[in-house]
């Protein structure tokens, strides 16, 4: 049986941020996921996983200035040292939640720049080597090129062939079915080749970006191919509901704790 997250960045937007935690629980959801956390205390955050009894199954590592349009600092050129701190400014938020996965956001800027890749790269270890210790995946997510052109990781097989070429044992793929239907198609094909290195799975409809089950996947279907395949980890609803989130919470009545 999948387990499922909801993303509070997206779902339960009917009440404000902390008080997402308790609403998400009482729909009988299990584990969380959010972007970023680090406009609220740590603390916030933490006491409320813990009253509710709630797994914190992902966020993100700082992704520079979010207001400005920037998706990432990782590959971008004069940010190394800012990217460095923010991995610090993050480690006490996972450390005080428990995560397991944190996603590292590269950037906006073109994969042919060829230093734009050794920065990504250099990013990328250092992150997986400040957080192994703590038992945490750094994982990275192609992101489609309609929703967020100009991204530099922008396809689901530079993705795999990244990951396997660094070689990394706590480096994973986020595999999100929306931007990977939108980039690619044959979703369960390629779920099927890269699920060594998956770490993380996310969900919403396409091309809405809404519930799942509601339009073009047979989101049931890849649900349970995922446990076919043996997949432990949370699917994370990262999507915008249609009509507010209770309203269109059939799609998880039958997987429901």
């Amino acid at each position: 049986m999948p387990r499922f997250a909801a993303n509070l960045s997206m779902m339960f937007n009917e009440v404000p941020f902390l008080d997402r935690f308790e609403a998400a629980a009482k729909a009988g959801f299990k584990a969380v996921e959010f972007l970023f956390p680090y406009d609220f205390p740590v603390e916030e955050i933490a006491a409320r996983l813990k009253q509710f009894g709630l797994t914190q199954a992902l966020f993100n590592l700082p992704p520079g200035d979010w207001t400005k349009g920037e998706r990432g600092i990782a590959a971008l050129a004069g940010r190394e040292a800012e990217f460095r701190q923010s991995l610090e400014i993050a480690k006490p938020y996972a450390l005080a939640t428990g995560v397991k996965r944190l996603h590292l956001m590269a950037g906006s800027v073109s994969r042919s720049e060829t230093a734009a890749l050794t920065r990504y790269k250099d990013a990328i270890r250092h992150a997986a080597e400040t957080f192994a210790p703590h038992g945490i995946d750094i994982l990275l997510e192609p992101l489609n090129t309609r929703d967020m052109p100009g991204y530099l990781l922008d396809s689901y097989d530079y993705a795999a062939e990244l990951i396997t070429g660094l070689g990394i044992a706590n480096v994973k793929l986020q595999f999100d079915i929306y931007h990977c239907q939108i980039l690619h198609g044959d979703v369960t094909m390629r779920m099927r080749a890269m699920f060594p290195i998956i770490g993380h799975v996310q969900v919403a409809s396409i091309p809405s970006r809404h519930e799942p089950m509601s339009e073009e996947l047979n989101d049931a279907f890849l649900f349970a191919e995922l446990d076919r395949l043996g997949y432990q980890g949370f699917i994370g609803g990262e999507y915008r509901p249609k009509a507010g989130t209770e309203a269109g919470l059939g799609w998880f009545a039958p997987y429901r704790a």
